[in-house]
């Protein structure tokens, strides 16, 4: 095989990399560079540059000449470059009786983003599940320590903040145990024909003692013969979890109100609340798993995974699930879809 033909194998394996790759001479000169590499550092060419004009990348430059310097092993490092966060190795080697250097970058700006995103999931669960904790600790301490025999409209006071307490840790536990089960497929979806008011009518009551301790009142307008296409169960807590949203972001003292639109084929429900709304550079990620909308918004944390266990049902329904933003919006806004039932989607 000519030189020619090794080295257009040669290019052609380089090319088919989906990571960047790039191979130096002791110089810093660029040898050679595959089409991801070209692409990354919005080159056309080499063109025998060296890597710090290829690159324009001074972090780059130097841990390829640290590599240089330690030659026994490679040199690994997370650098960024282009504002994403690249795995980056430096091997140096000895071809034909002078150094190379093979430098190779991996975007790994995904891992970085979901480890940040687990990291916080882990601090806000775990402030979600102490807080409560901590709680019933203190009121069963207060009990226990009276000087006198507790009285017992205080036990029935205290019994049922520990009730609301115990509930909160239900909540944590509830929304962990949804989603492990629907993104290993142990979900399974019960496609029934549905009475959409009763659906709604029972998830607001189930929502009505959180909504109660801040005077908030949960209206709901739904015509009384529309029917969709859904499993009841999991719909519900579609409902659930973004009332418990609208509660967590509502002023006390407001509504929420939840209405639906036949739109023929498929039935459009809205939640609507009157806190602060969505900021317009949230909007694409609020339904991201273990995500937190900017915590000013309110007093609480919560776990970020409400929205996203509220996508992954909607989503297996064939429906639609998004947010209006805080720009197009009174307030906040949460649609999402369902197939309506033949006799619905007959209705005027």
């Amino acid at each position: 095989m000519t030189p020619a033909a090794e080295n257009a194998i040669f290019q052609l394996l380089a090319d088919a990399a989906v990571e960047a790759l790039l191979v130096l001479d002791a110089n810093c000169l660029i040898l050679a560079a595959n089409r991801a590499a070209l692409q990354l550092f919005e080159q056309s060419t080499p063109d025998g540059k060296t890597l710090l004009d290829f690159t324009r990348s001074p972090e780059l430059d130097s841990l390829v000449r640290s590599a240089l310097a330690y030659q026994e092993e490679a040199l690994e490092e997370q650098l960024i470059i282009n504002k994403r966060h690249y795995r980056v190795r430096a091997q140096v080697s000895s071809l034909e009786m002078r150094l190379v250097i093979a430098v190779t970058l991996q975007d790994v700006s995904d891992l970085v983003r979901l480890n940040r995103a687990r990291r916080d999931m882990v601090a806000n669960i775990s402030h979600e599940l102490r807080t409560p904790v901590a709680n019933i600790r203190s009121i069963i301490d207060s009990l226990f320590h009276e000087d006198e025999k507790p009285k017992r409209k205080r036990s029935i006071s205290s019994l049922q903040a520990i009730a609301r307490e115990t509930d909160s840790l239900l909540w944590v536990i509830q929304e962990m145990l949804d989603l492990s089960m629907i993104e290993t497929g142990q979900a399974i979806v019960r496609m029934v024909e549905v009475n959409l008011r009763s659906l709604v009518e029972e998830a607001a009551d189930r929502m009505q003692d959180m909504a109660s301790d801040k005077d908030i009142e949960i209206v709901h307008d739904v015509p009384k013969k529309l029917r969709v296409w859904c499993d009841w169960d999991m719909i519900r807590r579609v409902l659930v979890n973004l009332i418990h949203n609208a509660i967590k972001w509502s002023p006390k003292g407001s509504k929420i109100r939840i209405r639906a639109v036949n739109g023929g084929d498929e039935v459009i429900i809205h939640v609507t609340d009157e806190g602060p709304g969505v900021p317009d550079d949230q909007i694409e990620r609020i339904f991201e798993r273990f995500y937190q909308v900017d915590s000013s918004r309110s007093g609480g944390e919560g776990t970020g995974l409400g929205l996203a266990i509220c996508k992954h049902i909607v989503e297996a329904h064939d429906g639609n699930i998004w947010a209006e933003p805080r720009s197009r919006a009174k307030g906040g806004i949460f649609l999402f879809t369902l197939m309506a039932a033949d006799e619905t989607s007959e209705l005027s």
